[in-house]
């Protein structure tokens, strides 16, 4: 049995079936919640890069 035929088994799609057992507003708070998530891992990741950047120039 080739891997192909084992991933298009009848399983239930999962995201689908979370979405389904929420309301709107709340799929909508999710998706924000985790939408400002990534913003702040980016900017803490930006962040971080710049003060490891500066301690690099002043050790130097």
């Amino acid at each position: 049995m080739s891997l192909t035929k084992f991933s298009k088994a009848n399983l239930p799609n999962l995201r689908r079936l979370f979405v389904e057992a929420r309301t709107d507003a709340e799929e909508s708070a999710y998706s924000r919640n985790a939408f400002y998530n990534i913003v702040l891992f980016m900017s803490s990741v930006a962040v971080f890069s710049l003060v490891a950047q500066r301690m690099n120039k002043t050790a130097s």
